[in-house]
């Protein structure tokens, strides 16, 4: 249609409901009028918050990030009217397997170590930010997999591999955390364990108040509800019902059809009902699957489903380019070493509600619906403080509105304050509009995200231009020296194992792996325990490491390509066995005379171009050609044993000719 315009009347004061109307245009056509009337007794659930789920090794980097950007991003992230100011945080309860983009360490990689679990990682100290920066934030945890030691998902020593999840988080950080997904992520629970293991173990360790959350799996929506109306107990035990990508992930569209809305005894039983995980796309993007499309989802899930705590994942592009999900999360801080970030769009798309509305504020459901009843792109939402009579309204756009408002009884009538984002700029303050006659209108541009509120003191938060991006440092070293025990040093990037600084039995520090065996799988099966570091673009270069075996095999690897398969591959067996890999691909091996496995030895492997060579101890053993690899990053792996490394580095190939000299070589 040329020259037409839809237009929305919202009325505020009581009585009211969602009503639709039609008003001729300046070419004579008439076009639907939305009238969307807010009423302060209409009948609503709570909102409680929308989340963020700091798991998968989503976060990894953020940890290494100097002063002040690291501060800064937190900000973003957390502080609140500034940025994103999530109210929710989830972190995964780490397993030391891969549970995405990575593997987290676990708090108790032994069974001995129940009984003084370890603050490993960064999750602990993200909660703590969070809470320092939004002291009323609210905390929650999660599992992926599992330690060997456990035996059982559903076990009693998983349940009191949960509590002590927590009591680290007591006596390291200060933190009470509210919640547990008493689950697997998105492998389901076991209603049981809950009962006769779960909740006892958390009372007996002081942890009574903390509620739980079931089944946070992304099938069988709702299902859940059948049990609960028919075990009072179990009923009473779980406090929030949330499943994951309630609109479903493929084909990524709002208005699909096949995703399971919440059944009307999800909505009836009266227990908040989340959507526990959602989202995990870019928010670099303004349209496709990016910000608009998720405050698109957001109002859409409540006003169907009736969810009122909203998690995405992941908060924060903290990966690796060449890792599975990169660019994924609200924004990115993949470069510590320069310090660079960007603030993305989804931010904002998440400040049009987080910034407007507290935890315990009411949505008003006549008040929350579509556009057009065919279509998801434009909705609305609007929520009241019942206290103060302050209210908002999150307007999404498909088309083009016109958006009149007639402000009446029960609610604040004072000035419209009104908050803009499109994809030309994001969290736009617009002059307020003023009520004449109880009347206000305002148009509204299509593809876009606007606030319509009585509240103050939003804001775009900004700290001017961050550092510029920069690639990864070459040549780059690393001694640990700068570490203390436990430490996960800089840039390192687990994909599967622990790699932590530990004291070395020569003198100083070192780099150890400590689990000691697989555990109980999520979904990934990679290869065998490794830890990423450097550029997707090294391609010719020398990585070296000292390493010490205590048990099956190390490797020093380059030009990663698959995170099941790795790279180039250099490998040395306790027994003194070495192998030059492709992958899982031999190119050349051999056995070392006289090898001493109780001596650290030094690793070293060359990639220039197609030739690929391997040494042991500054003696070459394999010189290969072949083309395989194109470029990538570098990385260490080894068995699950207590193997060490040290005096790690990757510095550039010498050129032809200028080559160790080969002392054996035998291709297989």
């Amino acid at each position: 249609m040329k020259n037409t315009t839809a237009s929305c009347l919202i009325v505020l004061g009581a009585g009211c409901s969602h009503s639709m109307a039609t008003e001729k245009t300046a070419d004579g056509l008439r076009e639907e009028v939305v009238a969307i009337r807010l009423d302060s007794a209409s009948p609503g659930r709570v909102f409680e918050g929308i989340g963020a789920v700091s798991a998968g090794a989503s976060t990894r980097l953020l940890p290494d990030y100097p002063e002040p950007q690291r501060s800064q991003i937190l900000d973003f992230l957390f502080k609140p009217k500034f940025g994103a100011g999530f109210q929710h945080l989830k972190v995964e309860i780490g397993s030391g397997e891969n549970s995405t983009c990575g593997s987290e360490p676990s708090h108790a990689v032994t069974r001995e170590e129940l009984a003084d679990p370890k603050p490993r990682g960064y999750e602990f100290w993200l909660m703590a930010e969070a809470r320092k920066r939004n002291p009323n934030i609210i905390l929650d945890c999660l599992p992926w997999a599992y330690p060997d030691w456990i035996g059982n998902r559903f076990s009693p020593a998983s349940a009191d591999w949960f509590a002590a999840f927590l009591q680290v988080a007591r006596k390291h950080y200060g933190l009470e955390v509210e919640w547990i997904a008493a689950a697997q992520n998105e492998m389901g629970t076991d209603l049981n364990w809950i009962r006769k293991d779960l909740r006892p173990s958390l009372n007996t360790h002081g942890f009574s108040k903390v509620k739980l959350q079931a089944p946070d799996t992304n099938d069988t929506h709702w299902q859940i509800f059948d049990t609960l109306e028919k075990d009072p107990e179990l009923d009473r035990l779980i406090g929030a019902v949330g499943y994951h990508y309630l609109d479903g992930r493929d084909p990524w569209e709002i208005d699909q059809k096949s995703s399971p809305a919440a059944t009307e005894k999800a909505k009836r039983s009266g227990k908040p009902l989340w959507a526990s995980e959602e989202w995990s796309q870019s928010g670099a993007q303004w349209g496709d699957k990016g910000a608009l499309y998720l405050a698109r989802l957001m109002n859409k899930i409540y006003t169907r489903d009736r969810v009122t705590k909203y998690e995405i994942w992941c908060p924060i592009d903290s990966i690796y380019d060449q890792i599975s999900w990169a660019d994924t999360g609200a924004m990115q801080a993949d470069t510590p070493w320069c310090g660079h970030y960007t603030v993305w769009p989804a931010i904002w798309a998440l400040a049009h509600t987080t910034q407007f509305a507290d935890l315990g504020w009411i949505y008003m459901d006549g008040a929350c619906g579509q556009m057009d009843t065919n279509t998801w792109r434009g909705s609305h939402v609007a929520l009241h403080e019942p206290k103060t009579g302050d209210w908002s309204v999150i307007i999404v756009t498909g088309e083009r509105r016109t958006i009149q408002l007639t402000v009446v009884t029960g609610l604040k009538t004072g000035p419209v304050h009104v908050w803009k984002s499109t994809a030309a700029a994001q969290f736009i303050e617009q002059p307020p509009l003023s009520v004449s006659n109880n009347e206000v209108e305002i148009e509204l541009e299509p593809d876009a995200i606007y606030t319509l509120t009585s509240t103050t003191g939003q804001k775009k938060g900004s700290f001017g231009t961050p550092p510029p991006r920069k690639p990864f440092p070459f040549p780059f070293e690393e001694n640990f020296e700068s570490y203390h025990a436990g430490d996960t040093p800089s840039y390192f990037f687990d994909q599967k194992g622990t790699f932590e600084v530990c004291q070395s039995p020569k003198e100083g520090s070192c780099l150890a792996q400590i689990v000691p065996a697989q555990g109980i799988l999520w979904f990934a099966k990679l290869l065998k325990p490794h830890t990423l570091f450097g550029d997707v673009n090294w391609q010719d270069c020398v990585i070296e490491a000292d390493v010490l075996l205590a048990g099956g095999d190390v490797e020093i690897g380059g030009r990663y390509a698959d995170r099941e398969k790795l790279g180039y591959r250099w490998i040395l067996t306790r027994d003194g066995h070495w192998q030059l890999n492709w992958q899982e691909t031999s190119l050349a091996a051999g056995q070392i005379e006289g090898f001493k496995p109780a001596d650290w030895h030094h690793l070293w492997l060359e990639l220039y171009g197609d030739r690929i060579s391997g040494a042991v101890d500054d003696k070459k053993l394999a010189a290969v050609t072949d083309k395989s690899g194109g470029k990538g990053m570098a990385f260490l792996a080894s068995t699950y044993d207590h193997n060490l490394f040290d005096n790690v580095r990757v510095g550039p190939a010498p050129a032809p000719g200028k080559q160790k000299k080969v002392i054996f070589s035998r291709t297989q």
